[in-house]
């Protein structure tokens, strides 16, 4: 594992403002998981919004699930709140193919009809195989296709970069 010269507290502060440019009156916040729920869950407190955010989960979605199956340690989609009418701002840790916000898009849709989606994430690193983009992003970068670029939290709640090869 390599250590990534990208300071994810830093680009957490960043991501903080753009999420807070995304929010309407009637806004709820959904990470994806794992570090989208993180993320989600710090922004949560930190911009003071009332309530609860949400967890979406892409495993049930993927077109890759008959390879993959269910992934162990995977929570379920936890959506405390009604999504009809809903605005939603999905949050994400890395964009990458597309193919996992296709999939969280289709179990979001699976609860209700929201009024609107956006994405937000720390990061995006193109390579995009779907037509998908976020709405922010708090930095982007080219890694080669054999790297991974994964967020970790620490007890602290922290966050850091790590690639993987």
């Amino acid at each position: 594992m390599t250590t990534l010269l990208l300071d994810a507290e830093a680009l957490y502060a960043e991501l903080r403002e753009g999420v807070r440019a995304l929010l309407k009156p009637d806004s709820s916040l959904v990470g994806i998981w794992s570090g989208g729920a993180w993320l989600a869950e710090r922004l949560q407190a930190d911009l003071g919004l009332p309530g609860t955010h949400g967890v979406i989960s892409s495993t049930l979605h993927r077109d890759d699930f008959g390879e993959r199956g269910l992934a162990s340690g995977t929570d379920p989609t936890h959506l405390p709140f009604a999504i009809d009418g809903r605005h939603i701002v999905l949050v994400d840790d890395v964009l990458y193919t597309g193919r996992t916000i296709r999939a969280v898009l289709n179990e979001l849709f699976d609860f209700g009809r929201p009024a609107s989606v956006q994405l937000a994430v720390l990061v995006d690193r193109g390579g995009r195989e779907l037509p998908v983009a976020a709405a922010y992003a708090a930095a982007r970068v080219t890694l080669p296709v054999s790297q991974r670029l994964s967020l970790a939290r620490e007890d602290s709640g922290r966050f850091t970069f790590s690639v993987e090869d």
